[in-house]
């Protein structure tokens, strides 16, 4: 999976002001990608709000991303939930044309216990006809995937081919990158740590700030992989405030802003989502227009 290595988005899906899917936004946002240096592009993530979209919004959305790509970068496509044979069965039927792997992540709010997560993911891994990136963030599933949990699947499914890392704790991280198979990815998802990931080996970062500077975040992660040390660095503190800021009032109102300032979309985010203060929106603007002009 050496095409995943590198910079990978987790797409936005923007809406109109009615709240419908705005797809030229959509093919906007996808091209400002691609003409920007990023490795490849993840579908109906967390970021792209899929819990509040309708199947056929979801068609929409991947019908709209892989014409607008067309072949151009990798696509990755998030198919995952707490509920293991919904997930399994869309696995087994859905068409996957275009797409290189699924990003999948462990289920929340059931909160298993390590031996449930490693057989909700035996079961994806046995049913996917694509390779699988697992997606840890106990933020938002309010249970972690152990190291331990990690290497036993990477070792045991070989489809099972790297992790979205977003525990925000870089010991963790470290132990991943140490002990994992040769070929196995460990990807950030976390903005603020993937520097020091992918100077300590891991493999780049599924990203959200990236999306809104996708050449400077992607050039970040390019002298990192490089081992540029001093430049990546540069552009990680030229970066970091803006990171801290679109996820102040929760993701992805934050990115949303980002792309209101640069005029490729709305910003509107439907419920339970809000947009960003009056406060917040006058700041990610400011630093929009300093950092792009």
């Amino acid at each position: 999976m050496q095409s995943l290595i590198g910079t990978g988005v987790a797409l936005v899906t923007p809406f109109k002001k009615d709240f419908s899917v705005d797809v030229e936004a959509l093919k906007r946002i996808v091209n400002y990608q691609i003409d920007n240096g990023i490795n490849y592009l993840v579908v109906l993530g967390t970021t792209g709000e899929p819990a509040t979209l309708k199947k056929e919004e979801k068609e929409l959305v991947i019908k709209t991303v892989i014409e607008t790509n067309n072949g151009r970068l990798p696509l990755v496509l998030g198919v995952g939930g707490n509920n293991t044979a919904e997930v399994v069965e869309e696995l087994k039927t859905r068409d996957f044309t275009g797409f290189s792997a699924v990003l999948s992540v462990s289920p929340y709010y059931n909160k298993p216990t390590q031996e449930g997560i490693y057989q909700h993911f035996k079961a994806i891994a046995e049913a996917s006809p694509l390779p699988v990136i697992l997606y840890n963030v106990p933020g938002r599933t309010a249970s972690n995937v152990l190291p331990s949990t990690v290497l036993r699947l990477a070792n045991d499914f070989k489809n099972v081919v790297g992790i979205k890392e977003a525990a925000g704790d870089i010991v963790q991280a470290m132990k991943l990158i140490q002990d994992k198979p040769k070929d196995f990815l460990v990807i950030s998802g976390d903005d603020m740590v993937t520097l020091p990931m992918v100077l300590a080996g891991g493999a780049g970062v599924i990203s959200v700030i990236a999306e809104g500077f996708p050449k400077q975040f992607s050039e970040m992660v390019r002298l990192g992989l490089e081992r540029k040390v001093d430049e990546a660095y540069q552009l990680h503190y030229q970066l970091a405030d803006s990171i801290d800021m679109i996820f102040e009032q929760g993701n992805p109102a934050g990115v949303k802003e980002i792309f209101k300032s640069l005029g490729l979309s709305e910003n509107t985010v439907r419920l339970p989502l809000v947009n960003v203060n009056e406060d917040l929106a006058g700041r990610i603007d400011q630093f929009v227009k300093k950092t792009v002009n």
